[in-house]
């Protein structure tokens, strides 16, 4: 049966994991023969709450095959009206919205309320307890997810955070699907020569924008590990500071971890020159205090690298513990003697064979399954 499906969330031209994630789906239900369409933001954040250096892309094109409506002005009741508006007049069988900042509770929240009597209301929730909290949290969630019929939700720690806000049995776990957008696998050599980065050495990656809540502090703090020193591991940081930078800056110094050591490519990475950053290293590092789900490690899988995680919230599901890498405590100690075993013990290979076979589960056929078996329960 043929569907129309409106995705409410970010997309081109917003940048980040959401708007990616968004574009990919989109792409995968028009490519199974829906007809589905992106409403995206006119005004998603405004500036000042933004910490980043822009909120959209500089160079990117516009995704081929995918209709994006760019309607929605988070801050203003009236322009949710309108959008309210459009997706009656345009009769959807189901719209899903992308949730994962309680900001957005009162524009979707409204828009959800307005337009439930005539299309099916299904929430995809990337949190519903953000990892940094402010005054406020938990009404604007609540008054989101009651404007909602159903909900699915890409860890089980998001799934059984929904039911503090509801006692539906309308909910359903995927995994997060891999991202394919952002171009085929190139060789280690390629990406390092791309990069400016020694063919030989030893690299650990930690990929995307940089909170308090990633944990990057850990793991320069394990780089200066006696074990990590000896081994000559290399650090690799590619993404933007959202904290304060000289913190970061700061702890390079205290352990003495040079340029050569922690090399710092601090910038929005655009979407042409993922692969090249995936495709170097030897290891993906993500030691976050607080996690739901991963985008950064979909794309690890993508392109075949194993990957180290703390154990919080939904990383320990998707990396399995000494077959696709390692599941480690938040401890600095830990996690530098583990980086030190992954070389020391030539884990690499054995480890990447794993990351092939257990990629096969977070193909888009099986999130779209189940988005559309919650569909049809709520039908």
């Amino acid at each position: 049966m043929r569907l129309k499906i409106f995705i409410i969330g970010p997309a081109y031209p917003l940048r980040g994991g959401p708007a990616q994630f968004n574009e990919n789906l989109c792409h995968e239900l028009r490519q199974q023969g829906h007809d589905a369409q992106i409403i995206s933001y006119r005004l998603q954040y405004p500036n000042f709450l933004f910490p980043g250096s822009s909120q959209f892309e500089t160079n990117a094109q516009a995704p081929a095959n995918t209709p994006i409506h760019t309607l929605i002005n988070s801050i203003n009741p009236f322009n949710w009206l309108r959008v309210a508006h459009f997706i009656k007049k345009e009769k959807p069988d189901f719209i899903l919205f992308r949730f994962w900042l309680p900001f957005f509770g009162p524009s979707l929240g409204t828009i959800a309320r307005l337009v439930k009597k005539h299309t099916r209301v299904l929430a995809l929730t990337d949190n519903v307890i953000p990892h940094e909290k402010r005054v406020g949290d938990k009404p604007l969630t609540q008054y989101f997810i009651k404007g909602c019929q159903g909900f699915i939700a890409m860890s089980q720690k998001v799934l059984q955070d929904i039911s503090l806000f509801t006692n539906t049995t309308h909910k359903v776990y995927a995994p997060h699907p891999m991202y394919e957008t952002y171009g085929a696998p190139v060789s280690q050599s390629e990406a390092r020569q791309k990069l400016g980065l020694k063919p030989d050495d030893k690299i650990v990656l930690f990929f995307g924008l940089i909170r308090h809540y990633k944990g990057l502090d850990l793991l320069i703090e394990a780089m200066a590990h006696p074990a990590v020193r000896l081994a000559k591991i290399k650090l690799l940081i590619a993404g933007e500071f959202y904290d304060d930078k000289m913190m970061y800056i700061n702890a390079m110094q205290h352990y003495q971890l040079n340029e050569e050591v922690v090399i710092l490519h601090d910038k929005f990475i655009l979407n042409e020159d993922v692969k090249y950053y995936f495709c170097a290293a030897n290891l993906v590092a993500q030691t976050y205090r607080t996690a739901t789900n991963s985008g950064v490690s979909m794309v690890s899988y993508y392109y075949n690298k194993p990957m180290l995680v703390t154990n919080v919230g939904g990383l320990p599901e998707i990396v399995i513990h000494n077959k696709c890498g390692y599941v480690v405590e938040k401890s600095n100690t830990q996690i530098g003697q583990k980086l030190a075993d992954y070389f020391n013990e030539g884990k690499e290979d054995e480890f990447t064979k794993n990351v092939i076979e257990e990629k096969k589960k977070y193909e888009w056929s099986h999130f779209i399954n189940k988005l559309l078996e919650l569909y049809n329960t709520c039908s």
